[in-house]
């Protein structure tokens, strides 16, 4: 799977090492452009999973606010729904393609 933007990779992985949920597909945390992103001040608690961590993009002198998600550290009840530990993968926001590599 591949993440991009303008161009830009923003992650890519295998696909047996995303997961799926809701509707989204978390990357691993090495498959993740780092440089690309910085975290975002937005403050979100999901009911089921907790809390997360947003993103903004920059890629070249353009800002994106809030593109991307993670759960640094999610409940363990999500854990256990989700079927294996998330912690860290980010998942992208509808203005960045996510495909098959």
């Amino acid at each position: 799977m591949r993440a991009t933007m303008n161009g830009r990779v923003l992650a890519e992985a295998p696909d047996d090492e995303t997961i799926a949920i809701e509707g989204n597909v978390y990357f691993p945390p090495g498959s993740v452009t780092h440089a690309l992103l910085s975290e975002s001040d937005t403050p979100y608690f999901c009911p089921w999973k907790g809390r997360s961590q947003y993103f903004d993009a920059t890629i070249g002198d353009k800002r994106v606010d809030d593109v991307a998600w993670s759960y640094p550290d999610p409940l363990a009840g999500a854990i256990g729904i989700v079927g294996q530990d998330f912690s860290g993968y980010v998942a992208f926001s509808p203005g960045v393609a996510v495909s098959r590599g």
